[in-house]
C-alpha cells in the first residue's frame, strides 16, 4: 500500500491537456514515482463517483476558459482509500505573459497524524512577535479553505521550504495579500489562491 502523502504539487497544460504530478501527488494517489503518467482521463477517473462528473466538467471548463483548477472534492487511490482533498491552484504564463496551464497543489485531509519533525518545528515559535504573522494566517487560511490549523501550518511551511523563504516573512506577505484579496473579492477564492501561490514573488530583500 502507498504511502500517504499530505500535500502534492501539478500542472496542467490547457492547450495539450497535459498534466505533471510530483512524487507526492503521484504516492498520494496509489502509485509509486516514475510509473506513471497522468492524463485527464487518469485524473478523473480517481475522482471519487459522487464527484467525478463535477470534477470532469470543472475541468472542461477551465480548459476552455483558461481558468484555475480549484476545488475540494474526494479521490479514491490505486489501493481503493477514500482520500478528501482539497485543490488550491493558480494560472501560470509563458514567456509572452500569456495563460497557458494551472497548477497548485492538493492537500488531503484525511492525513491526521502530525510527524515528529512537523510537531517540533509547529512549536518553535521562536518569538512571540514573531509567531503572530504565521498564526494570523494560518488563522485565515482555516476560514478561507475549510482546513484545521494542522493542515494549514503544513500548506505555509509547504510554501515557505519552496520558495526558500522564511516562514514568518511570507506568511506576513501572505497576510497582507489576503486582506486585499478579500477587500477586493470576498465571494471569489481564485483571488485568495493567486495570493497565497504568488505571495513569494513580493517578498523583498533577505529570504
Amino acid at each position: 500500500m502507498a504511502s500517504r502523502e499530505s500535500i502534492g504539487w501539478f500542472r496542467y497544460y490547457f492547450d495539450d491537456q497535459r498534466w505533471e504530478w510530483s512524487e507526492e501527488l503521484q504516492r498520494l494517489h496509489g502509485y509509486q514515482p516514475g510509473t506513471v503518467t497522468p492524463t485527464t482521463e487518469l485524473v478523473v477517473s480517481h475522482k471519487h463517483p459522487d464527484d467525478r462528473e463535477t470534477v470532469a466538467a470543472t475541468i472542461e471548463h477551465i480548459t476552455q476558459t483558461r481558468g484555475v483548477f480549484s476545488s475540494r472534492h474526494r479521490i479514491v487511490d490505486t489501493a481503493g482509500a477514500v482520500h478528501s482533498v482539497v485543490v488550491i491552484a493558480g494560472q501560470f504564463v509563458d514567456d509572452d505573459g500569456k495563460v497557458i496551464g494551472t497548477h497548485g497543489f492538493y492537500i488531503d485531509l484525511s492525513v491526521g497524524d502530525r510527524t515528529r519533525e512537523e510537531a517540533i518545528t509547529a512549536r518553535l515559535g521562536a518569538i512571540t512577535q514573531q509567531r503572530a504573522a504565521i498564526e494570523q494566517v494560518k488563522g485565515m487560511l482555516m476560514v478561507i479553505y475549510d482546513v484545521n490549523e494542522d493542515v494549514a501550518f503544513r500548506v505555509l511551511k509547504s510554501l515557505s521550504q519552496d520558495a526558500n523563504i522564511k516562514l514568518r516573512r511570507l506568511a506576513e506577505q501572505i497576510g497582507a495579500d489576503l486582506r486585499m484579496a478579500a477587500v477586493a473579492a470576498i465571494s471569489d477564492r481564485s483571488a485568495f489562491d493567486h495570493a497565497l501561490l504568488s505571495a513569494h514573488l513580493r517578498v523583498t530583500g533577505d529570504p
